[in-house]
């Protein structure tokens, strides 16, 4: 795929990408920007929304998702880095647990899923290939891989793993008490998981890797990419983390050639020693919860710089409209100087001009 219709310099934008992950200097971060479109690329008719949808994590019509797909890049210019893509078979924020027994319950522009394990000593952890989730999933993403081909990239579900998968699965609350009470159980049904994930994953790459084994989430890679997290983390100590979810994350960092991890919340920040002690972990990306400073702000920039030193690459979204976004660039610029290189930013631009204005703005003068 080293053409794409929606992004016609998607060529020289990969070997930049490739030339980023693998240590090298592109003069400046690496900016995935997107912009409004004029004009669609081309004319994909929108279908009705079936009755009753209420969310597009829906399981309600196979069509209506895979059109969602097919025109969820019309509209955008992808400058920079960015790359177009969409996500057909993404049921929500933790695949993992629907394929391994939960149910998702379809909220307003949102889904919740049910705990399914009541008896921890009854818990079975196993691949269920009649699992109706995990077909609908791959049907999707098997209907609009040729669909895709040549035009745009296909998004790896938000699987998730670990604690927040088993969170999921027995419920946030029963979890704490296992972890306390039977921490044997808990040490296993997470082995189960991560082993369960790379079977999923495994698959699923199949179907969404380009000629050359290049994939993406939340950017491209040139290679195996995934996204970890534990969310959960915020709830339990530093020691508590080290035992359960650091030896998940370092067997799963392994399995995969550009590991990103989502880090959630200033309750999160006590981990960032064990995060940093992640050799195969490649970049982290900042989100500092609902009522925290944005992405952007200096409160989180001593915690940037030591990820830096450490040689985690920082990824990091600057919200803000025009003159307020092109501010606070200039300003990480400032602080940050030839440390940029190693980050990766996300934003909106209102337009093409502008964007390759912030694209300019943003080299690095050594």
């Amino acid at each position: 795929m080293n053409a794409l219709m929606y992004k016609p310099d998607w060529a020289e934008a990969r070997a930049r990408l490739t030339q980023w992950w693998n240590g090298g200097d592109i003069g400046r971060p690496v900016m995935i920007i997107r912009t409004p479109r004029r004009h669609p690329h081309e004319d994909i008719p929108e279908m009705p929304k079936p009755d009753g949808w209420i969310t597009d994590y829906s399981t309600k019509s196979l069509d209506y998702r895979v059109n969602l797909a097919l025109r969820a890049c019309l509209n955008c210019d992808y400058l920079g880095e960015a790359t177009p893509n969409a996500a057909v078979g993404d049921l929500g924020p933790n695949c993992l647990a629907l394929f391994l027994g939960s149910s998702a319950v379809e909220m307003p522009d949102t889904v919740w899923f049910t705990p399914c394990i009541e008896d921890p000593q009854k818990a079975v952890f196993t691949y269920d290939s009649d699992n109706f989730y995990w077909n609908f999933c791959l049907t999707a993403y098997k209907t609009v891989a040729p669909l895709a081909k040549g035009k745009f990239y296909q998004k790896f579900p938000d699987l998730i793993e670990g604690l927040d998968t088993l969170a999921a699965m027995r419920g946030a609350e029963r979890l704490l008490e296992d972890m306390i009470d039977r921490p044997e159980w808990v040490h296993q049904a997470l082995r189960r998981i991560t082993a369960l994930y790379f079977r999923y994953y495994d698959a699923l790459y199949e179907i969404l890797r380009d000629e050359d084994g290049g994939s993406f989430f939340w950017c491209w890679a040139p290679g195996r990419t995934a996204k970890f997290q534990c969310d959960y983390s915020a709830m339990i100590s530093p020691a508590m983390f080290r035992e359960f979810m650091l030896p998940v994350l370092e067997e799963m960092c392994e399995k995969v050639d550009y590991p990103l991890y989502h880090w959630d919340g200033p309750d999160a920040l006590r981990h960032q020693d064990a995060l940093l002690s992640l050799d195969k972990l490649k970049m982290i990306q900042w989100q500092p919860g609902a009522g925290a400073e944005p992405a952007w702000h200096p409160r989180w920039w001593p915690m940037y710089h030591r990820n830096l030193a450490a040689g985690k690459k920082m990824l990091v979204h600057i919200a803000g409209r025009g003159r307020e976004v092109e501010e606070r660039l200039l300003a990480l610029k400032k602080e940050f100087g030839s440390q940029m290189k190693g980050m990766m930013l996300t934003l909106w631009a209102p337009d093409s001009e502008t964007a390759m204005k912030w694209l300019d703005m943003m080299t690095i003068d050594e």
